[in-house]
């Protein structure tokens, strides 16, 4: 269970949104992923779209890793750990999707640009607690 003691303890950064913010905005970055992939995977041959597959699939496992490590374990530093690699591993895909399809690679930079604002919301917490 989200321990929202711990959390409302924790010192915000200077530029934490309001948390009803979060919810339609990940709402929306999710859907462009989805649409991203498929603008990649009706562009592409079957052959060439394994290493989009694979890099779109190791991102989103450490997207997924991400709040539970932040919220339940209450570990700042290895979440920034897995955020960093979700940083990196979008901008590997976006390359990819563009290579491909470039507005599937286009469509994802909003999502990207959340990521590194989520990268530094993170080191902000581990900085300030």
């Amino acid at each position: 269970m989200f321990d929202s003691i711990w959390y409302n303890s924790l010192t915000k950064p200077f530029l934490q949104p309001p948390a009803w913010i979060f919810s339609p905005v990940w709402i929306i970055l999710y859907a462009t992923l989805l649409v991203s992939l498929i603008l990649y995977s009706v562009k592409i041959t079957t052959k060439k779209k394994i290493g989009g597959y694979i890099i779109f699939v190791v991102h989103m496992i450490f997207n997924l890793m991400w709040s539970p490590i932040f919220f339940y374990l209450k570990r700042i530093d290895i979440a920034l750990f897995v955020i960093v690699i979700m940083d990196l591993t979008a901008i590997y895909m976006i390359a990819k999707f563009f290579s491909v399809s470039k507005t599937a690679g286009a469509i994802l930079v909003p999502y990207l640009i959340w990521i590194f604002f989520a990268t530094y919301l993170n080191t902000m917490f581990l900085v300030l607690n």
